[in-house]
């Protein structure tokens, strides 16, 4: 069994609670269909960065970047009464490129493997 760190399982614990709070919770129809990617969170457990990704255009992701800063507030609430911990971190937001760089990455790959033929 891997040995997790207590900051490993905070995050995990963010992770899952965090995308129950977006999916039944949150009403802002600014967030719609966004997914929790990954947390990290600082050794001292007073921020936790939430990596996210969505389907939609450009300027989807700034509007869906100012509701989760909106939510955060909010959210941060709701993981205090969810979660067991005497300090729950402050939630920062970040767009999860690595997604869309995967994809963009397949496609050159598949570019590559068609020219090939």
């Amino acid at each position: 069994m891997a040995n997790f760190s207590r900051s490993e399982r905070i995050a995990q614990q963010i992770q899952r609670e965090l995308a129950e709070l977006l999916r039944t919770e949150v009403k802002d129809p600014g967030i719609g269909m966004v997914t929790i990617t990954d947390v990290e969170v600082s050794r001292d457990h007073s921020h936790a960065k939430v990596f996210y990704t969505f389907l939609g255009s450009e300027m989807e992701r700034e509007a869906i970047a100012k509701a989760l800063k909106r939510a955060a507030g909010f959210l941060h609430s709701q993981l205090f009464h969810r979660l067991k911990l005497r300090v729950v971190p402050q939630l920062h937001f970040e767009y999860d490129v690595s997604v869309e760089r995967g994809a963009y990455l397949s496609h050159l790959i598949d570019e590559a493997v068609k020219g090939d033929s």
